[in-house]
This record gives structure tokens, sequence and C-alpha cells, in this order.
């Protein structure tokens, strides 16, 4: 089955919809990527908007290692942000999820709103048993996220991921198909 056949989820927010993530979004997707307030809070590495290639590859029914990502949108149909799914595993039936605002985006509840509403419709439709999430130790914001959408903080990975070229600790959050939701 091609995930992209399915209808992404209500945001939850009414500020924002959900659609999927489309090429023609890379431009838009790295201009905020590349803000030094959102690389300091996660390990985007990106010199120019060709490194996202790889991850729309990625996107592919066909792709090796697929991802499903979708884009967070205003109004308007301009992307504010995405969320997606990465290190599929499906002999273990789980996933990391990944997500990411502009800026202009922050403090509104839009990524509390779209987590709430994607990860029971993952477990749903891709039959998962364990979405997990790493986060930055100092990204106080995206683990409150994570407990509003009730993970479970599970310990911290120290030294995992280069942010900046340094390497940083973070911390594992899980949530699993049977853990009641927030």
């Amino acid at each position: 089955m091609n995930p992209q056949s399915l209808p992404p989820p209500s945001s939850g927010h009414p500020d924002v919809t959900l659609r999927w993530l489309r090429r023609g979004d890379a431009q838009a997707w790295y201009d905020y990527l590349r803000l030094p307030e959102v690389i300091g809070q996660t390990s985007w590495a990106l010199s120019s908007v060709d490194d996202l290639t790889a991850i729309f590859a990625a996107l592919e029914p066909e792709a090796a290692a697929p991802q499903l990502r979708l884009a967070i949108v205003d109004r308007g149909d301009a992307l504010v942000g995405t969320l997606g799914f990465h290190s599929i595993n499906p002999q273990h039936g789980s996933a990391e999820i990944a997500y990411e605002l502009s800026p202009a985006a922050w403090h509104r509840g839009i990524a509390t709103a779209v987590c709430r509403q994607v990860v029971p419709w993952a477990f749903a439709h891709f039959g998962w048993q364990r979405i997990q999430a790493v986060v930055l130790d100092t990204n106080h914001a995206s683990a409150r996220v994570l407990h509003r959408c009730a993970f479970q903080h599970e310990g911290r990975l120290r030294g995992f991921r280069r942010v900046g070229g340094t390497s940083r600790d973070f911390d594992m959050y899980a949530r699993l198909r049977g853990d009641p939701a927030s």
C-alpha cells in the first residue's frame, strides 16, 4: 500500500491543516530549517535546499528506507512545519516520529495538536506497536509536546547525535499502542 494514498488526519488545530509533503515544499522547508533558532534545537545539518533531496527520495513508496512526512500548512497552503516518521521498522512494528515548525508558528499549540492527531492515526493505519522520539536535551518545548501527547521519557542517550559539529545528549521518549492517550 502506498501510504500517501491515505488521506491525512485532521490537524486538530484551527489555524493549520495537514497534507502530504511535496517536492514543491522544499524551498519553504529549507528556509526555516536553516534559521539559527531551529538549527539550535535539532540535528539538521543543511548547507542548501539540495540537501533535502534524499528525504524526498525516501518519501517515494518504492524507497529502500521509506519515510512518511506530512506538511503542516496554514490557511493559504504555505508550509509552516512538517511531521513525519522515519526509521520505520515493519519487522518490529516501530517508527521514530520527528517534527519541526517554523518559528512563526511557535507557541500556538500547533505541534501538540498535530501530534495528538497523527500518532493515533499512525497506530491505526500502519500497525505499529511503538512510536519513539529523540529530542535534544535542551529542547524543552519539544519535550513538553511529547509529554502532552502521552509519550513517556525512557532515558538519556549520551553523545547520540551531532549538533553544530558537537556530540550532544538526546532524550528518548516513546508511546506504545496500548498506552492511554493524553
